[in-house]
């Protein structure tokens, strides 16, 4: 019913332009020598240039003033009717919205006329003196409206006036005198006018939607909003949403909210535009601007001014502090608080409503720091991940699959992702050291209630990660417990390949790491920093220029490891390396020790596997005593051993592991030596 009352106020509207051009048409056709010539508009006469020159006017009355005065009148009565009735009528709420007066409005209707009545094309064309141009012209427009083409008012509006501004009007053919430029109204503001909600085409690839998400206190923010137009910027934790809030806020005062991902926009050819396309859109919808990270902008010329240049309520959201520099408009600042474990568990409990759930099965989300929008995408994730269970039912693997599903792709650029394959079952470690490895799980679920909820570690800006060193010679199981613990946590593992981090530069390592960390921060996986020692080693006394830059490089990964929000593990051959600062600030500890002949024999059972056929003469145990290797050298010599079995009938016997022990030797740059390989030693020969 609004549609058409709309296409009726719109088309009534359209009628007064109309009685206007027939006016101007029969006045051009009273002094045309020749009207009715076929190629009128292609050629000039000499007749028609001595009339041109003569400067002759139409007289009478060019605008029909009297019947369009009686249309327009009608127009505005049926008007005021349907918002008596309670029907708003867009074209009346565009007026007031873009601030426009009778002339930016009749201007207006005059270039949409083409739009709404395809008669309207050859009657310009007719106006233009041009049948190919079929718009109406700067000139035209102003004759239409009863303005003097020298007047400034004309200039005013379709130069910097509110239609330009705004967005409403193009003025085109900008290589042509100004009369002859042609107006046109884009194709969003016609479809709006005409009752159409979708938004601009253009706008698609940087809109962003939000899942209702049940979280936060936006009063205070949805009162500073209701008191008149204004610019805030909402800074947000790696577990809070400036996004939710907004939109709530903006909800609570009647409006509707318009987000941009600034992300997006930023990898677009044309931001600018796109940007003003945006202030337009919700302009027309009524909406508040919803945009973020404002840091992904920030170095783009024009798009933040353009973001701003709205009376609609705008929300910058972003993760960082707010620079004056950004922008002329000063904000109003507000801080988001994080969310509380238990806040992002409920999240979960609505997000996952009506869905079959295995009990218990939330406690998997415990070490996931997510935002609340994200609990809910990775709520929808985990779902479509139950689809392929024979009943359907969500388990604690769909939700770590679905939080794992948050993670951005930004630390994959810079560090060697591992997908964990290893469980608890496949270490062969002292108690000691795997009740220390537990200890680091343990700390890595619960830190978010730990830390944050009970704000053991306040003050100082301390981050919420859990740091731990894992120290012990070559091969003794470091990597591999980093990836168990991974897997117990549901978390990826990357490995930062310190190659692409160390720089002889001064100040480049800095940069490298902090790149790591960054990314780091938004992605739910535990970070390994192998041969650690390489980046956190000791720091020395200053004896030149090189220690001083050093010891430098030292103290700002002191203080970015305590800002850490992740989950770090730093591995080292050398812990007497690392500096003592870093290891008052790890949290745990794991000293990992060769193995003994009794944790050998194990490892050469688990390496071998299930699945490899073994020679029943097969001396495991004389592999253990004889032959004192880590855990990552009889894993190498086990998968060589496979090689010669696979080619001597698929079973491994005595002499393929003896060879492979052999190859082991070699590459560690140890003798073989008689009395170690006993009895087998012929097998060398």
């Amino acid at each position: 019913m609004r549609a058409e009352q709309d296409l009726g106020y719109v088309l009534g509207r359209v009628g007064v332009i109309e009685c206007r051009v027939r006016a101007l048409v029969t006045a051009r056709r009273s002094v045309d020598p020749d009207p009715d010539d076929p190629f009128r508009g292609l050629y000039l006469t000499d007749a028609a240039v001595t009339r041109l020159l003569a400067a002759d006017r139409p007289h009478g009355d060019p605008l029909g003033s009297v019947e369009a005065a009686t249309r327009s009148a009608a127009a505005e009565r049926a008007a005021d009717e349907a918002e008596d009735a309670g029907h708003r009528l867009r074209l009346r709420d565009l007026t007031a919205t873009f601030d426009l007066d009778s002339l930016d409005a009749d201007l207006l209707l005059v270039a949409l006329a083409c739009d709404v009545d395809a008669r309207f094309e050859q009657l310009f064309g007719y106006l233009n003196d041009d049948v190919t141009r079929r718009r109406p012209t700067v000139g035209v427009a102003l004759e239409l409206c009863g303005v003097p083409l020298a007047s400034p008012a004309g200039y005013e509006r379709l130069v910097h006036g509110p239609l330009v501004d705004g967005g409403l009007l193009q003025v085109e053919d900008t290589d042509r005198p100004f009369p002859g430029r042609t107006l046109r109204v884009p194709d969003r503001v016609v479809a709006h006018l005409l009752g159409d909600d979708a938004p601009d085409a253009a706008l698609g690839p940087v809109l962003a939607d939000l899942p209702e998400v049940p979280w936060g206190d936006p009063r205070a923010l949805a009162g500073a909003i209701s008191e008149g137009p204004v610019l805030v910027y909402l800074r947000e934790p790696p577990t809070g949403s400036g996004r939710v809030l907004a939109v709530e806020a903006l909800r609570l005062t009647g409006a509707g909210a318009l987000l941009v991902d600034l992300e997006r926009l930023a990898a677009q050819p044309e931001p600018e535009r796109l940007a003003r396309l945006a202030t337009r859109e919700a302009r027309l919808s009524g909406a508040g601007l919803v945009a973020g990270p404002v840091k992904a902008v920030t170095k783009l010329q024009g798009v933040l001014d353009a973001l701003v240049a709205t009376p609609s309520p705008t929300v910058f959201v972003g993760d960082s502090a707010w620079d004056p520099d950004w922008c002329a408009v000063p904000p109003l600042l507000l801080e988001v608080p994080p969310s509380t474990n238990a806040e992002r568990r409920q999240l979960w409990r609505f997000a996952l409503a009506g869905a079959g759930m295995q009990r218990d099965s939330l406690d998997a989300t415990t070490q996931f720091r997510l935002r609340p929008e994200g609990v809910a995408r990775a709520a929808r994730a985990a779902q479509v991940q139950a689809r392929l269970s024979p009943d359907g039912r969500v388990t604690a693997a769909h939700l770590r699959a679905g939080a794992r599903a948050e993670n951005g792709s930004a630390l994959e650029r810079l560090a060697r992702r591992v997908e964990p394959a290893v469980g608890w079952d496949d270490l062969v470690l002292p108690p000691p050291v795997l009740i220390s490895l537990r200890e680091v799980a343990l700390r890595a679920r619960h830190r978010e209630t730990v830390l944050g909820d009970w704000r053991m570690r306040p003050g100082g800006g301390r981050g919420h990660g859990v740091a731990a060193l894992f120290a012990g010679d070559s091969g003794t199981g470091k990597t591999m417990s980093a990836e168990v613990i991974a897997r117990e946590l549901g978390l990826d593992l990357y490995v930062v390949d310190l190659a692409t981090v160390v720089d002889k530069y001064v100040g480049e390592t800095e940069k490298n790491l902090e790149r790591i960390f960054s990314a780091a921060t938004g992605v739910n996986a535990v970070l390994l920093f192998d041969e650690a020692d390489a980046v956190f080693g000791r720091r020395s006394e200053v004896k030149d220029a090189h220690d001083r830059y050093a010891n430098i490089e030292s103290a700002y990964l002191l203080q970015r490891m305590e800002t850490f929000d992740g989950l770090a593990i730093l591995a080292t051959n050398l812990r007497a390396n690392i500096d003592e600062a870093f290891t008052r600030r790890l949290d745990v500890v794991v000293d990992f020790p060769l193995p003994d002949a009794v944790h050998r024999r194990a490892l050469w059972d688990k390496s071998l596997g299930g699945s490899l056929v073994r020679d029943p003469d097969l001396d495991l145990a004389f592999c253990a005593d004889s032959f004192e290797l880590a855990g990552g050298a009889i894993r190498s010599a086990a998968v060589t051993a496979a090689y010669f079995a696979a080619e001597d009938g698929g079973v491994v016997r005595m002499r393929h592991l003896i060879t492979a022990v052999q190859r082991e030797y070699r590459k560690l740059g140890r003798l073989c030596l008689e009395s170690e390989f006993g009895r087998y030693w012929s097998v060398l020969a």
